[in-house]
């Protein structure tokens, strides 16, 4: 599936090396207010290239509204963004296109299609991700004029944990670029001012919503909300959020559900984090088969993240936008 959504629907298109990639969003309401320049402000935080932690691939990522904003305003109809390819090294992936690169979907892409992209990973890239980062920009700006915000961090890379990117965090991954590898890590994000009542009961949890966008970014092995697995360490008395009276609302004294209780917002904040698997293309040799299943050695070179996590933030942030997006219009026509 290419498509995320029910109301606020987001369609994705495009490969690593083709022509461009985009999205097209369906459902966004008319009025509302979204410039060019707010959409790329999300996109630069997603862009490769800026410091030696990330990939050497510069895209301008200069994002193109082709329809559904007109005057600054959402006009109800779809909208159509479009960010070109203008940086691909095509020739980077020549020596190995007819080798599996561990790690990647290439083996799967082939025996599921019988043909594949082989130019960068095609359509399993994460390049892909721009086109969400794009549409969760116009998502963030419907959930900001409900009065809801969404923040991410890198809480923690290899075995170092922290609030935000620390300086040990950087060292473990120049380390591991120094030494032609890579390194995994978790990524957090919080949604602030979302309301008591967002979500549906059995299958259209919240949650479960949250934990499809989230586990579908690549690199993604791992999900949770709240206290996620630390909670099987833990009695009942100590997991479960006494409710208090507020001021007049009620209120949880703690936040180990991470906001979410039988699958609907409770009026704290949505707490989830994402673990993230060690990018696949690393230059240290290792073994592989190729098309015809011979084994073979394989050293994957070209421009690559030696951690994902830091260019990760805004594609969580972006598809829990997406997710509460959705949500917040599906909570109005429950109440008709």
């Amino acid at each position: 599936m290419n498509s995320l959504g029910r109301i606020f629907k987001i369609t994705t298109f495009g490969e690593s090396h083709g022509e461009a990639i985009g999205v097209v969003i369906d459902g966004c309401p008319a009025g509302l207010k979204i410039s060019p320049e707010e959409i790329q402000t999300e996109l630069d935080k997603r862009r490769g290239g800026q410091s030696a932690m990330t990939t050497a691939r510069k895209e301008k990522d200069q994002v193109e509204i082709l329809s559904g904003i007109f005057e600054g305003r959402t006009l109800g109809t779809p909208i159509a963004l479009i960010i070109k390819n203008q940086n691909t090294r095509s020739r980077d992936y020549e020596s190995i296109k007819n080798l599996y690169r561990p790690g990647h979907a290439d083996y799967v892409y082939d025996a599921k299609y019988g043909h594949r992209d082989w130019r960068g990973g095609g359509r399993a890239s994460a390049r892909e991700t721009a086109a969400r980062v794009a549409a969760g920009a116009v998502a963030k700006k419907l959930l900001l004029s409900a009065g809801v915000e969404i923040i991410g961090n890198v809480v923690q890379v290899g075995n170092e944990k922290g609030g935000q990117l620390n300086e040990k965090m950087k060292e473990i991954i120049a380390r591991a670029k120094a030494e032609g590898d890579s390194v995994g890590g978790v990524v957090e994000v919080v949604a602030t001012g979302v309301p008591v009542g967002w979500g549906e009961p059995v299958f259209g949890k919240l949650s479960s919503d949250l934990a499809r966008a989230l586990v579908s970014i690549p690199a993604v092995k791992g999900f949770e909300i709240g206290d996620g697995f630390e909670c099987a360490t833990k009695l009942g008395s100590e997991n479960n959020d006494a409710l208090v009276n507020q001021g007049g609302q009620i209120k949880t004294a703690s936040n180990h559900a991470g906001g979410i209780v039988g699958g609907i917002s409770n009026g704290e904040n949505i707490v989830l984090r994402v673990a993230l698997k060690p990018a696949s293309s690393i230059s240290k040799e290792q073994t592989t088969v190729d098309r015809d299943g011979q084994e073979q050695n394989i050293s994957v070179q070209g421009r690559h993240d030696p951690c994902v996590c830091l260019r990760a933030v805004p594609v969580a942030e972006a598809m829990t936008a997406l997710v509460l997006a959705d949500h917040y219009l599906l909570s109005k026509i429950s109440k008709i």
